[in-house]
């Protein structure tokens, strides 16, 4: 993988200044999941804040990120 797997929120910020193509957004699930993680959230937790109503996803959208996330998170990454 190009990119390294953010461990902080300053880290995941600064991966806005790359192109986005799939690795980034894998590196970006990935540090997504481990800073959840070192905080003591659980999935429910992490679910409840990616289902939560935004302006940036529609619900569809944050579905399915939920469900890309939630199977990441069981495959231990």
């Amino acid at each position: 993988m190009n990119y390294p797997i953010p461990t902080s929120l300053e880290e995941m910020i600064d991966l806005r200044q790359q192109p986005v193509d799939e690795e980034l957004v894998a590196a970006a699930i990935a540090g997504v999941i481990n800073i959840a993680r070192s905080q003591g959230k659980s999935l429910e937790d992490l679910t409840a804040e990616l289902l939560a109503d935004d302006r940036l996803l529609d619900r569809a959208v944050r579905r399915w990120l939920s469900d890309l996330v939630s199977r990441a998170w069981q495959q231990g990454i």
